[in-house]
């Protein structure tokens, strides 16, 4: 038996590759709009953007930007061998882009009154990632 066997019979955990250019121009206070303009398949951009609206209360505007991170974020898990379904841990930072859109996407969805995309989006960042779904409410 392999130190490293899935014991649990599930898939391994999928890590995002690193990409520090958005991080790195959020951090030193570029807009989230002038990131995702600069890197628009950056996850966290959109999850900022969305967060940004929903503060605002413009609910909508929140949605269609989780929504453009969230399958920004489908897209680059899936391009790291993801088949739909397996562990997305929050405690990989590169992760964190994709967590935050699925969560603003589930957020906005409540808000705009779509129960079941609240509720199936809910439900996949539990099942992604326990620590995401509780560090981010």
């Amino acid at each position: 038996m392999s130190i490293h066997e899935n014991l649990l019979g599930g898939p391994p955990p999928t890590h995002l590759p690193d990409d520090p250019g958005p991080r790195e121009m959020l951090a030193s206070g570029a807009a989230p709009a002038e990131v995702a303009g600069a890197h628009p398949t950056s996850s966290l951009a959109w999850a900022q953007l969305a967060d940004g609206a929903f503060e605002r209360g413009a609910a909508v505007e929140s949605y269609a930007y989780a929504r453009t991170g969230y399958h920004r974020g489908l897209d680059a898990l899936r391009r790291s061998g993801w088949k739909g379904h397996g562990p997305v841990p929050w405690e990989h930072e590169p992760n964190r882009g994709f967590l935050r859109a699925l969560h603003a996407l589930a957020r906005a969805a409540q808000a705009i009154g779509e129960q079941e995309e609240y509720e199936r989006c809910s439900q996949f960042l539990k099942d992604s990632s326990p620590t995401a779904a509780q560090v981010l409410g």
